[in-house]
């Protein structure tokens, strides 16, 4: 069973975490001294814990057989507690950049959002391939997950976290549009999109001072002129340029970035991408694209090659996943969408979204695992 696994896909991801590790400590040493009056290593060794933590996760996922997790049981524990963390932060939670995203748990903190992503995934796979046999049933087998969906980007986006709420989105509807539903039926599903819509207007309203706050809209209209608003809105932005058009082939070197020394805020989070194109170049940026797009690559080729309707789900919306939230940066980044905070895959920052990420590969390889040795058993 050991032949059977994808090692290439395993490597591309320690090869992703570790070289991000490396770039959290070149772009985080100044900051951490200037903003934040701790060692310069102080980021880069809570990293360093989170990927020990996030590889463990991931072998334990890589070795535990996927289809379990179709199992009732399990299914009922993780929406449960989905429902139950995204409940909590509305009386516990802990704000951070206008949103209460985050759960405390002693010095360490967890963002519920994060691992949401992840029990949308294997609920909504589990729920389509439970209903194949009705799968084009809409009250049946299209409404109840998809109104699952709905509730969850309802929470998400009342911390107010629009961006990841629209992340949730984008991931189900992957999930929904990979389940064999015919087209006939998706149109159906469009239509209950646009109800749904409607019955989310009083949240605009309610939430209208969020949604178009002056914060969010600056976010817009830095996007479309940042260098009309380079002293105020649109400084990030044209930071990030700056450390991109700066970098060139080969870039200024490792550690030699300029704009980490407090002019392009958040280097080590969101704009690592920036860091990474200042100091590498664009063999650097190459490096890390590809690493990404192998992964999701992978992950669609193994859909293909599953002959489970949940595996195949699964590894649908886990590549989807990774493809959208690097999409979503690299394209705030280098100004293509406007920023908005999400951070890029394996290579930012965070230990929430590492940990879930991680998990999420060791469920890949699984399915690879699964798919390569049935295939081989079977011939």
């Amino acid at each position: 069973m050991l032949r059977s696994y994808d090692y290439s896909l395993i490597a591309a991801f320690l090869i992703l975490c570790l070289f991000g590790l490396m770039m959290i400590y070149s772009a985080s040493s100044v900051i951490a001294v200037q903003r934040f009056e701790v060692e310069s290593g102080y980021f880069y060794n809570k990293q360093k814990f989170h990927v020990i933590l996030a590889f463990l996760l991931f072998c334990a996922a890589a070795v535990f057989p996927y289809k379990k997790y179709k199992a009732k049981r399990f299914l009922l524990l993780i929406t449960g507690g989905m429902f139950l963390t995204l409940f909590l932060l509305f009386v516990f939670g802990s704000v951070s950049n206008n949103a209460q995203s985050w759960l405390r748990l002693g010095t360490s903190s967890i963002q519920p959002s994060e691992f949401s992503k992840l029990v949308i995934i294997i609920y909504m796979a589990a729920a389509f391939s439970k209903k194949q046999k009705n799968i084009n049933s809409l009250n049946y087998s299209i409404a109840p997950p998809v109104i699952v969906l709905f509730v969850v980007c309802f929470l998400v986006a009342i911390e107010p976290d629009f961006g990841t709420s629209f992340i949730i989105l984008l991931i189900g509807l992957t999930i929904v549009l990979s389940s064999g539903i015919k087209m006939k039926k998706l149109v159906k599903f469009a239509l209950l999109i646009a109800l749904f819509g409607i019955f989310l207007s009083p949240l605009f309203i309610w939430q209208k001072d969020n949604i178009l706050s002056e914060e969010r809209m600056s976010r817009v209209t830095s996007y479309l002129d940042p260098f009309k608003y380079e002293e105020g809105d649109g400084y990030h932005l044209v930071n990030s340029y700056l450390a991109i058009g700066s970098g060139g082939l080969t870039g200024l070197g490792l550690g030699q970035s300029v704009q980490k020394l407090g002019y392009l805020p958040e280097p080590h989070t969101d704009f690592i991408m920036a860091i990474i194109a200042e100091e590498l170049g664009v063999f650097g940026v190459l490096i890390t694209i590809g690493g990404l797009a192998f992964i999701v690559l992978r992950g669609l080729r193994t859909s293909m090659k599953c002959t489970d309707p949940f595996g195949t789900m699964l590894a649908v919306g886990i590549s989807s996943m990774i493809g959208i939230q690097s999409f979503i940066n690299l394209g705030g980044v280098s100004g293509v969408i406007p920023i908005t905070g999400v951070p890029l895959p394996f290579i930012s920052y965070g230990g929430s979204s590492l940990i879930l990420l991680s998990i999420s590969m060791g469920i890949l390889v699984n399915i690879s695992m699964h798919t390569k040795y049935e295939k081989n058993y079977n011939s």
